[in-house]
């Protein structure tokens, strides 16, 4: 299955709470989710790279929430289908129409220089990162408190937020730690660099 249908076949069957039509209809003809690079020069940073990454988030952290030890006693045992599906596909909306295709020179391997594909990031909403796709996502949906302190929080102690309230949230709201855990994973791991 291309990442597009996966991504929209997830969504459909999981969220489902007021206003995810209103958003999925953002995300499909209001934005540039699912041809948007996730980077512009490190993890997906090639066309349909941001929608990939957030389906290897997602199946990241399924796979995390579905260990017996986090289930039991890193007590994260009871986040639903939606709320999985909601921080894992959606914690970097605050890309969506960041990126614009550009060229820059680079020098081959016998010192000539060529112009080569690159993706510019211009925010016209500078608003941070986690907390951007928290205000995105608040305009269309109502976020539990756990599920907006892991988005907010995703980029866990890698992102420029104070160490102190990474770590408060990771122990107030185990979904923070999780998703970051999965966001590393998906980014490290399984995201491609072209």
């Amino acid at each position: 299955m291309e990442p597009k249908e996966e991504f929209l076949s997830l969504y459909r069957e999981h969220i489902t709470r007021p206003g995810s039509q209103e958003l999925l209809d953002y995300l499909l003809h209001k934005s540039d989710f699912f041809t948007a690079p996730a980077s512009t020069r490190f993890h997906g940073n090639y066309p349909g790279g941001l929608c990939e990454h957030s389906l290897h988030v997602y199946h990241c952290l399924v796979d995390y929430l579905g260990r017996e030890r986090a289930k039991t006693l890193y007590r994260m045992g009871n986040y639903t289908p939606e709320t999985v599906a909601i921080v894992a596909l959606l914690h970097d909306i605050c890309k969506v129409n960041c990126y614009k295709q550009s060229t820059r020179n680079v020098k081959d391997k016998q010192g000539n220089w060529q112009q080569v594909p690159w993706y510019e990031f211009e925010d016209s909403l500078p608003y941070g990162h986690g907390e951007k796709s928290v205000y995105i996502l608040s305009g269309f949906l109502r976020l539990s408190r756990e599920e907006a302190f892991a988005i907010r929080y995703h980029m866990g102690f890698s992102g420029t937020e104070e160490a102190r309230n990474v770590g408060k949230a990771f122990e107030m709201f185990p979904l923070a730690f999780a998703l970051s855990t999965a966001d590393m994973e998906a980014t490290y791991f399984l995201d491609e660099v072209r």
